[in-house]
């Protein structure tokens, strides 16, 4: 075969596998939807200062916890009400989408990166060092991971950043696990064993030979850990020890409105109901990504 005809099966072999994924991912009506949200939220993150009707820190004190404009009292100019300072909830929740898209990121950046370097050498090292980074692992993971990026947060000093590192280090152990159980599996194949024979280096052996085929299921884990890490941002948020005010970040918010919950319902309501949809849209997502990454559940 000439070196243009195998460029051109190789083009070929790209769209099937890619109509092949969207077949298997679209048959989930739930990630599909999920996609949809997922797309508005990184639209949000992407053009939030640019689409919101105000500035998210604006304050507008004649307007303090003005209801949502279809409740008695409320206006149009702030749809979904003001908060106790006076601030357009609408535009802190368009903003605060993206510092959520911005944790998610850089954590699962940081944990997936570190994580399968780790696990790649746990499962290509010898048993002894195998048994000290497993244990390890179990270490981290015999913590609550709340608790523990609590603590992480309370020693590095309570900021956004501080929260992401933290947040990143709890996440970690599971793409160790994960990429260490892959590379076990995919150490005993045959076409390891003829790279091994054709003389591969250990680093190309990890990197090139074995790595790519460990992929399906970290992605799919890095859609679940995106949606934690979120939802942990927001939980150190709300506890003062994450994002601080008045950056408009979905936690923060909550905890800045949590004394007004009797006398203005959505101070709280509309917050709450955004990191909801968010993870719920996340993990609908990654559940439609397990269904087209791993040939096992795939339905013929």
């Amino acid at each position: 075969m000439t070196e243009t005809a195998a460029a051109a099966v190789t083009e070929t072999a790209r769209p099937n596998r890619l109509r092949e994924f969207w077949y298997y991912f679209r048959e989930n009506r739930g990630a599909v939807i999920g996609l949809w949200v997922f797309a508005v939220f990184v639209f949000c993150a992407a053009l939030g200062p640019w689409i919101a009707p105000h500035d998210p820190t604006q304050q507008f004190r004649e307007y303090t916890l003005l209801p949502p404009a279809w409740q008695t009292g409320g206006s149009w100019e702030f749809i979904l009400g003001t908060d106790p300072l006076g601030r357009d909830m609408l535009s802190r929740l368009i903003v605060g989408a993206r510092y959520s898209f911005f944790v998610g990121v850089v954590v699962v950046s940081i944990a997936a990166s570190g994580g399968i370097l780790i696990g790649l050498i746990a499962g290509f090292s010898p048993t002894w060092l195998d048994a000290i980074i497993m244990r390890i692992m179990d270490i981290i993971l015999a913590f609550p991971s709340l608790l523990l990026a609590l603590v992480l947060v309370a020693i590095l000093g309570p900021s956004l950043t501080n929260a992401m590192i933290a947040i990143a280090i709890v996440l970690q152990p599971h793409y160790v696990r994960l990429t260490r159980a892959s590379v076990l599996s995919e150490k005993q194949k045959d076409y390891v064993t003829s790279a091994r024979v054709a003389g591969a280096g250990l680093v190309r052996l990890m990197f090139v030979t074995v790595l790519p085929n460990c992929l399906a299921p970290i992605i799919v884990q890095g859609a679940l850990s995106f949606s934690t890490a979120i939802l942990d941002a927001a939980a150190l948020g709300f506890l003062g020890m994450g994002a601080q005010p008045p950056t408009p970040e979905w936690g923060t918010m909550l905890a800045e409105a949590r004394e007004f919950i009797l006398r203005a319902w959505w101070v709280v309501t509309f917050p709450g109901l955004a990191i909801l949809v968010t993870v719920l849209a996340i993990n609908l997502m990654g559940d439609g990504l397990r269904d087209a990454l791993d040939p096992k559940l795939k339905r013929s």
